[in-house]
């Protein structure tokens, strides 16, 4: 493979990305070697790059099967704005256009072919398919195919064919909100059981997560979208009704909204969704039928009106914002009057099984809302992943709170669920404690009947669901759930460990979650020049109506952000500029020279001195850094999201010399290979001058460094030094 056939090198040429994030480029060396592959990455997290890739460096054709058409369709002008070959197939086609994508896949002209799964197996189909050179499948929103997953759907199952019909082509398989139990499902329907799998971590780390009672919900909303005027954003609700009631009230008010929902024809649906995705409306209004495949990088918030169904679909629904990496809010106003509609819907007639899922995931979408905790500890926990709060960026961590000993009491919570066998829920348990008149005559002369008659039971109700999310206690069943004990609650009810509840101090019901009262706590994205972005927001809007595509297309957000923070003199130097290739380059770069140039002549502006490699430092976006238990293996954390030392000194307010350090440990330890950090020229270099000097651990660094006449920096030498001599690094650093 030549350098200009590597997967770094389109990554770098094609896409204009600097690094791999996550595990995309294990996943592509992967693919590369003919293996099946399951990826499971955050929604905004790369996965499309798992698979585009490879298709540019593999002979013939990557077939995608995607659920939405308007989601081939943003992929497809998004490949085609960056010079990739292109297209697809689905209802909305002429016979005529469809020959057209038939012809260009004969020609080769597309390497790229998205399809629908059903009509990946209508008309003939896949028997053209077996006729055309096919060197991968990618299946997105594969959890569809899994009847545990969250958004199950029947057509999916058709795709376990494919390893029957092409046995011999890797299966990649997508998704962002798969528990372990739906992966397994994934695997074993499309027939790669021994498929490698790629779990990457869940958490958003630009999201803030906001969850409040639902009074005066559409005050709220006016509320949050007066402090966002010029952003987008997307308000969830429950009911077509609503979210057309929503966006007429919100146009009245002086708002730009629209509705989307499958109630409305498909020509209107269009029309809004295209109105949406090219900001001519701000606000989309819709039920869950918008979004699953809405590619709209620069969306800033997500409003639930009502509680959506399940934990995946949250995660996936507040995913839609912040898909460009830059600080995002995301709010939930909940009531339990919802809930109980919500438990309408679980019942699917002659299906218990599938019935059970849904109760069981609801229930934990309301523990989810009622916890009392960190929200993104709660919600990582769920996905199976382990985070230490505070995350500073949520209502929990945002708000003052205390804690006090509840000891005494949770045993009494405690002692009523084992004296009701575990076999009863959480309203019996609390008339258990209160001594009601509703408890059954065997159990009132049970020991905790009215030992609680003095507490309320919204206390108890309180203090039962604080016990669910900390996992003290937990729910069985699925329609009608009970209350069991896990052994942490048998420690505290048999043993001598201790419980401290949290409780908010002095809370402020009418200011909670203002979002300038947020703002304090974290701060969005800082050192670029508004009025730049805003200009470049135009220009960017101008190149997308010539090219018929959404903005976000042309570029994102925060490419627009790092151009104004860096403010690029020549095309060369947008090349150091993240999410722009070099075909947009080609196609775009006079317009965004043309732009910067003319804002500092409006406006009288002088660049820094400072060199470009400085600014574009400068520029990187201040996001919020969780505290972190390890100081090193966070910094090897931020490496493996594609960041190099210095983007991690900044980020982390180090030096670089220290992020050097952090490094070198992991190459001292193997995780990090030497030419991930040093090319081999570089590597050879400093080997060969070691020699020649008879450079033996102890020495001082600065003896290397200057016998190289200071072509190579402190960093390098540490990496190899470290892989050469890994028992000895830490003298060299302490000498150097």
């Amino acid at each position: 493979m030549t350098e200009q056939q590597t997967p770094l090198h389109i990554l770098r040429s094609v896409f204009g990305y600097q690094n791999f994030r996550l595990q995309q480029d294990a996943v592509i060396a992967a693919l590369m070697r003919g293996k099946d592959a399951f990826v499971l990455m955050p929604t905004g997290g790369g996965k499309s790059l798992c698979y585009q890739i490879p298709a540019l460096l593999l002979p013939g054709i990557t077939v995608v099967v995607s659920p939405l058409i308007a989601l081939m369709k943003d992929q497809v002008d998004a490949l085609r704005l960056n010079g990739v070959g292109a297209a697809f197939i689905n209802s909305t086609m002429s016979i005529e256009e469809q020959r057209d994508v038939v012809r260009a896949v004969h020609d080769g002209r597309c390497k790229l072919l998205y399809i629908a799964p059903e009509r990946l197996f209508a008309d003939g189909f896949m028997e053209w398919l077996a006729k055309q050179r096919v060197s991968l499948f990618a299946i997105d929103e594969a959890h569809c195919i899994s009847s545990w997953g969250h958004d199950f759907r029947p057509e999916y199952l058709q795709l376990s064919v494919l390893k029957e019909e092409f046995p011999r082509i890797p299966i990649v398989a997508l998704s962002a909100t798969a528990d372990e139990q739906t992966r397994a499902d994934v695997l074993d329907k499309l027939c790669i059981p021994a498929a490698e799998q790629f779990v990457s971590s869940f958490n958003r780390p630009n999201l803030r997560y906001f969850i409040e009672a639902k009074r005066n919900s559409y005050a709220r909303i006016k509320r949050i979208l007066d402090a966002r005027p010029h952003e987008s954003g997307i308000i969830y609700t429950l009911s077509r009704a609503s979210a057309d009631k929503l966006a007429a009230q919100l146009c009245e008010d002086g708002y730009s909204a629209a509705s989307y929902h499958a109630g409305q024809s498909p020509q209107e649906r269009q029309l809004h969704q295209e109105q949406f995705l090219r900001d001519d409306v701000n606000i989309m209004c819709a039920t869950i039928a918008f979004g699953m495949g809405i590619d709209k990088s620069n969306v800033r918030f997500v409003i639930h009106h009502d509680i959506p169904k399940n934990i995946e679909s949250y995660y996936q629904e507040t995913g839609r914002a912040g898909r460009d990496g830059v600080t995002s809010d995301v709010f939930l106003l909940y009531s339990a009057g919802d809930v109980m509609r919500m438990r309408s819907f679980c019942d699917i007639p002659g299906n218990p099984r599938q019935s059970a899922v849904l109760y069981e995931k609801l229930q934990k979408m309301v523990d989810f809302c009622e916890a009392h905790m960190c929200r993104r500890q709660w919600l990582l926990r769920y996905f199976g992943e382990d985070y230490t709060p505070p995350c500073n960026a949520c209502d929990f961590c945002l708000s003052t709170h205390e804690s006090y000993d509840a000891t005494d009491s949770v045993r009494l919570v405690f002692a009523a669920v084992k004296e009701l066998h575990e076999r009863f829920g959480a309203n019996a348990v609390i008339d258990l404690l209160r001594g009601s008149e509703s408890v059954r005559l065997e159990h009132r002369n049970l020991p905790s009947y009215g030992v609680g008659k003095s507490t309320p039971a919204s206390a108890w109700r309180k203090m039962i669901r604080e016990l669910l999310a900390t996992e003290f206690l937990e729910q069985k069943g699925s329609k009608y759930p009970v209350l069991a004990l896990r052994d942490s609650a048998r420690e505290v009810l048999y043993g001598d460990a201790r419980v401290r509840l949290a409780v908010e101090a002095q809370p402020d019901a009418d200011d909670q979650f203002v979002p300038s009262r947020v703002r304090k706590g974290v701060a969005r994205v800082q050192q670029y020049d508004e009025t730049l972005f805003e200009e470049l927001r135009q220009t960017r809007r101008q190149l997308a109506d010539a090219a018929g595509v959404p903005p976000f297309i042309v570029m994102s957000d925060a490419t627009l952000i790092e151009l104004a923070a860096a403010q690029p003199a020549s095309k060369q130097e947008l090349f150091h500029i993240s999410g722009l290739g070099e075909v947009k380059i080609r196609r775009y770069g006079n317009d965004i020279i043309r732009c910067i140039q003319s804002f500092h002549e409006q406006h009288g502006v002088t660049r820094s001195e400072v060199s470009r490699e400085e600014r574009v430092t400068e520029a990187a976006p201040k996001r919020q850094i969780p505290r972190h238990h390890d100081t090193k293996s966070y910094t090897f954390e931020l490496w493996r999201d594609g960041k190099n030392a210095e983007q991690i000194a900044t980020l982390r307010q180090m030096t670089v010399s220290t992020i050097e350090n952090h490094l070198a440990t992991y190459v001292e330890n193997g995780k990090i290979p030497l030419g991930k950090l040093v090319d081999a020229e570089t590597i050879a270099y400093v080997r060969s001058t070691m020699r020649a000097m008879a450079f033996k651990p102890g020495m001082p660094l600065k003896t290397l460094y200057q016998a190289m006449e200071s072509k190579v920096g402190y960093g390098q030498i540490r990496y190899i030094l470290a892989a050469d001599f890994p028992q000895t690094e830490q003298e060299q650093n302490r000498n150097g």
